[in-house]
């Protein structure tokens, strides 16, 4: 079992920055892809980003290429999310996932573990 727990979500305006933070327990976190999901009012959850076991390797969705880093800190059990240049339609409940055993291509698809999630709030 994985356990995740987020951090650093709240309310920015438009244009602003924002960071979230994952710290994971239960297993060696070198060994565990990491990943993001978020899932707005009213639509579907969707991927993020996501981030290898050594860090050498991400992926990210469209909508968020260029804004948007993920970052890992295996001394630490923990991965970021940095945003950046948020818009209103970044606003969404912000989802760490976990895949055992998984690479970045699957964690974007159906990660093992999911966290409680964070909310994100963008004004404009």
């Amino acid at each position: 079992q994985v356990q995740l727990v987020e951090s650093g979500g709240g309310l920015v305006q438009a244009g602003g920055s924002l960071s979230l933070s994952c710290a994971a327990s239960g297993r060696t976190f070198s060994t565990i892809a990491m990943g993001w999901f978020r899932q707005a009012p009213g639509k579907e959850r969707e991927f993020v980003a996501a981030i290898s076991r050594s860090g050498g390797s991400t992926s990210y969705a469209d909508s968020v290429k260029g804004r948007f880093t993920i970052s890992r800190d295996n001394a630490k059990n923990t991965v970021y999310l940095q945003m950046n240049s948020l818009k209103p339609e970044d606003a969404a409940v912000y989802y760490c996932t976990a895949g055992v055993g998984q690479t970045i291509a699957t964690m974007s698809q159906a990660p093992n573990y999911w966290g409680q999630g964070a909310q994100v709030t963008v004004s404009s």
